[in-house]
């Protein structure tokens, strides 16, 4: 006989062991835990839903959350809940108790009219980021644009050299090459004078080379200190790290520069670097310079707990110049959109000319349909990008999206891939100018703590837009036809970049 059938299944022993090990946990157990899971989902779904302001995170954050309660309730807690925003609140509650009086030059938006001759167009854009900012409009400034490294590290150095009272610093990126060592060396002289010095670097550009320059630093003595350091949750997300892109140094309160380059060899042509690149930094005199020490001071106190609302940082500054200007800090806290509504407002004021220089460009939707109904409107639209970027994947996104302002008229002008164009300035007319650190994409409007300077200076702004001529001259254009004739399997690349655009 074949045997008998016993009329049960047979199970596996490692299964039966499973299935013995869930006996044996409580139902009371299990029931709670899916209902914390299930609670924590809610909650999550709730803020989501009330505090994302784009209705595309709150649907994909809420999409995630219920899809995987557990999971995406927790990758929401770790990376969505902008914690930044909220200690910034507090921190410039306290700051406002602790101001000194409005440094003199403090104009009214109308006054900027007059200034320029009776630009309305002007007035209505002070207007405009007077009510976004909160900050004063200040007159009395002398701007000198510098070309790369080459003019502006040792226009930086010398100011460190004659510095008597404080330093204030803060970059993004601080290589410890030849010449960032040389800028530790005149720290640290300075320091040895008796001068006050604060460097603050970001965390993530601080890893750009080594030694890490925050190491030779506190070496020297100097107070110096990294920007969000990586803790728990940035290091099991780093791409979700929210940066400081600033780059600002103050000189007793009363010199400052700012733009978009970052300290570092590449962009010292006269040294022959292996990756060079080209950028534009910018030496400020004058009242506004109070507004980047400002921002300093809160990114300090930010990091550090120590307020620097002294005498020593803030003295008064008087009238220097002709130009007027303000700093304008935008940043995922209290400070988030504020370039955002700063540049519609240019754009929808710009009557003849709108002139864009960028590394990156990936502007979301309202930015694009305000280049675009500029161009329809008849105005001269021109934006230069590089050729080929030092961002493959970014690369990729721009070239899938700069169809969008090309079919309404813009003209994109791409300059050639070496050395590699890192300015940033946007100039509007004949009378705007807006210079600092800010890309136009994603992450420089939206995640990374930025600082820029607007002025309203006819002459600054011909010497810009000279500029920008000369980047023109050495560009070839791109065409819609170009774009569009490209094979298939190139756009799909592209394509597929785009949808990247959020986190890029």
């Amino acid at each position: 006989m074949c045997g008998h059938a016993s009329g049960k299944t047979a199970v596996a022993p490692k299964q039966a062991d499973d299935e013995h090990m869930l006996d044996l946990i409580p139902p009371a157990l299990v029931l709670a835990g899916s209902a914390v899971v299930v609670v924590a989902a809610a909650v999550a779904a709730v803020h989501a839903a009330l505090y994302k302001d784009e209705v595309r995170a709150a649907i994909g954050w809420v999409a995630v959350i219920i899809l995987v309660p557990l999971v995406g309730s927790l990758l929401y807690y770790l990376i969505g809940i902008n914690r930044i925003r909220r200690r910034a609140v507090a921190l410039r509650r306290e700051r406002e108790r602790m101001m000194v009086p409005l440094p003199p030059g403090w104009l009214q938006p109308a006054e900027v009219k007059e200034i320029l001759g009776g630009s309305a167009d002007a007035s209505a854009v002070a207007n405009l980021v007077e009510k976004v900012t909160s900050l004063p409009l200040l007159g009395g400034n002398r701007v000198r644009p510098l070309l790369n490294g080459d003019e502006a590290y040792p226009a930086m150095l010398d100011s460190i050299a004659g510095a008597r009272q404080s330093i204030s610093l803060t970059t993004y990126i601080f290589d410890s090459d030849v010449w960032g060592r040389r800028f530790v060396d005149a720290l640290s002289a300075a320091r040895a004078r008796g001068v006050e010095v604060r460097v603050l670097i970001d965390a993530v550009g601080a890893r750009y080379s080594r030694p890490p320059v925050i190491r030779l630093l506190q070496g020297r003595g100097i107070q110096a200190e990294l920007f969000l350091p990586p803790r728990f949750s940035t290091l099991l997300f780093p791409s979700f790290n929210l940066r400081n892109h600033r780059k600002v140094m103050v000189v007793d309160g009363c010199v400052g520069f700012t733009g978009g380059m970052n300290i570092r060899e590449g962009f010292v042509l006269a040294e022959s670097p292996a990756y060079p690149g080209i950028d534009l930094h910018f030496q400020v005199e004058g009242p506004v310079v109070r507004h980047l020490q400002e921002i300093f001071a809160e990114d300090w106190e930010f990091t550090t707990a120590e307020s620097l609302w002294g005498p020593e940082w803030f003295p008064r500054l008087s009238p220097v110049g002709s130009s007027i200007a303000r700093g304008i800090a935008d940043g995922p806290d209290d400070d988030l959109d504020v370039l955002t509504f700063t540049l519609l407002g240019a754009l929808a004021s710009a009557r003849r000319s709108i002139r864009i220089v960028t590394p990156y460009f990936l502007p979301d939707l309202p930015l694009v349909y305000a280049l675009n109904a500029a161009a329809l409107g008849g105005l001269e639209v021109d934006i230069v990008v590089p050729e080929e970027g030092n961002l493959r994947l970014v690369n990729w996104a721009m070239r899938g999206q700069i169809p969008q302002v090309l079919r309404h008229g813009c003209r994109v002008w791409l300059s050639p891939a070496a050395p590699f164009d890192h300015s940033k300035i946007a100039v509007m007319d004949d009378y705007w100018t807006l210079f600092g650190s800010t890309n136009w994409d994603p992450r420089s409007l939206k995640l990374n703590f930025e600082l820029n300077v607007e002025c309203y200076d006819r002459e600054l702004a011909r010497r810009m837009n000279e500029l920008v001529d000369s980047k023109i001259a050495r560009s070839r254009r791109l065409t819609l036809e170009e774009v569009e004739n490209r094979g298939f399997a190139l756009r799909l690349r592209d394509g597929a970049a785009r949808l990247l655009t959020p986190y890029l």
